[in-house]
């Protein structure tokens, strides 16, 4: 059950007191000009209650906040999280075989649901899927009968009496171990986990492949859509992202480079090749160009919570399809529209193939996605109106309320625009989430993790 919000959660100062302010929160990361390429924020992820959230980055660590709990802390600061454990996923590796470095760069972070006082999530990166189960331990065990306080064992003549051990208080400490290793099923990269409904088993999805893993079983795993041609020279396109459906376990769709989401039901066949649906959009010939089939290249597909519609982001922007329909999106929402003139200096640079990745809000009325400059987007579905807001330390005293940011595509600039030109492009939002039941959002700059929240007045 998911909540409704009322007002529903939209933007500063866009007509009448029922809008939603936007205000800065908390800023994570160092303040250094020069960045340690192992320190870029590589994926963002709330757990299903929204009271964790993790981040993984290219030096193979998995950072978690913990959100500071109601009781202790005014309404206001209800958008504070702290560092609650860190502990380093995956190192780096050498394929002897093929002589390839094995990167250990986190791609993609996924919470299972709670189901005792530990919880438990899925990291990977390009080649191994692991399970960490992280776990709270504030008493610890005295009084043993054939061991020291300090660990040493004692000789069993030596014990005259017995005592019956005792837990004491100790300080909090927060452990995490790995439970499973999912490991040599991929031969290309991975690109994307998600976890089923049934809460048993999840998908791995690779360039070419995806397989379906049970939880408890690591050697082996389904192999359940299978894209690879017989001849390589004839590979036209390749997988880009992939989700299970979130109420019926039997549904996943994957996402393609040439723009196509395939809605595949597992009932069907053990080898899911053929789709139950395809989700294509036909070009505009007017806007054919050199660059179409790398922009229209999806780069994330992430289901409503609802389960009714579905949302992709490809390079210029965001479309929500209705699984009912296929020939359209119902709605499509352009990101950064005034790019499209600069699609060659983009190509030049290597720009035009980053992933931006895009998320829904709680009650599925709003979408969020990344673009440059430190700017992201919101989209609200009822109303139609967008913002652009940026996640910058100038701003960064806690409840200043985020300025909507306008840029100027051509002409004369107005006063508080930016003009296209100036946009610094090395600064880039890929990664972005939003709280599962507040208004409560967190987004990645390079470093940076930057958490924003709604103004309570």
């Amino acid at each position: 059950m998911f909540l409704k919000f009322s007002p529903p959660p939209i933007f500063y100062g866009a007509g009448g007191g029922n809008d939603i302010q936007w205000c800065f929160s908390q800023v994570k990361g160092a303040v250094d000009d020069d960045v340690a390429e192992a320190d870029i924020i590589s994926t963002v992820e709330f757990n299903h209650s929204g009271e964790l959230l993790a981040t993984g980055d290219k030096g193979g660590r998995v950072v978690i906040f913990q959100q500071e709990q109601e009781n202790k802390i005014p309404s206001h600061s209800r958008g504070e999280y702290n560092v609650y454990s860190t502990f380093q996923s995956h190192e780096p590796e050498f394929d002897y075989l093929k002589s390839l470095e094995i990167e250990e760069k986190i791609n993609k972070i996924r919470w299972l649901p709670q189901k005792n006082a530990a919880q438990f999530l899925l990291s990977t990166n390009d080649k191994t899927i692991k399970l960490w189960k992280i776990s709270e331990r504030d008493k610890r065990p005295e009084g043993y009968n054939l061991k020291e306080e300090d660990g040493r064992y004692r000789d069993p003549t030596t014990v005259t009496t017995l005592r019956v051990p005792v837990f004491r208080p100790m300080d909090l400490m927060v452990e995490a171990s790995p439970r499973r290793i999912f490991a040599n099923a991929h031969t290309y990269h991975i690109n994307s986990i998600s976890i089923n409904s049934d809460y048993e088993t999840y998908l791995s999805a690779d360039d070419l492949r995806i397989n379906l893993w049970h939880l408890e079983i690591t050697d082996r795993s389904f192999n359940i859509v299978d894209i690879k041609p017989a001849n390589m020279e004839e590979l036209t396109e390749v997988i880009t992202a992939a989700e299970f459906h979130p109420n019926s376990c039997n549904t996943f769709v994957y996402s393609s480079s040439k723009g196509t989401i395939r809605l595949c039901d597992m009932r069907a066949s053990a080898l899911c090749d053929r789709h139950s649906k395809l989700f294509e959009e036909p070009e505009d010939p007017s806007n054919r160009s050199f660059f179409s089939e790398i922009i229209s290249s999806i780069s994330d597909v992430k289901f409503s919570h609802s389960g009714r519609y579905m949302m992709t982001r490809d390079y210029l922007s965001v479309k929500i399809w209705d699984l009912n329909m296929e020939n359209r999106p119902v709605e499509t929402y352009q990101v950064h529209e005034y790019l499209r003139s600069k699609l060659c200096s983009l190509y030049e640079n290597d720009c035009i193939f980053d992933k931006f990745e895009c998320c829904w809000n709680g009650s599925d009325s709003v979408v969020m996605t990344g673009s440059y400059n430190n700017f992201f987007r919101m989209f609200d579905r009822n109303t139609k109106r967008d913002i652009t807001l940026e996640a910058s330390r100038e701003n960064n005293k806690p409840r200043t309320v985020l300025k909507p940011r306008k840029v100027c595509a051509s002409g004369k600039r107005k006063k508080d625009e930016i003009s296209v030109d100036s946009l610094d492009f090395n600064k880039k939002i890929l990664h972005t989430a939003w709280h599962p039941k507040e208004n409560i959002i967190a987004v990645a700059t390079t470093n940076n993790l930057y958490i924003f929240q709604d103004k309570v007045n």
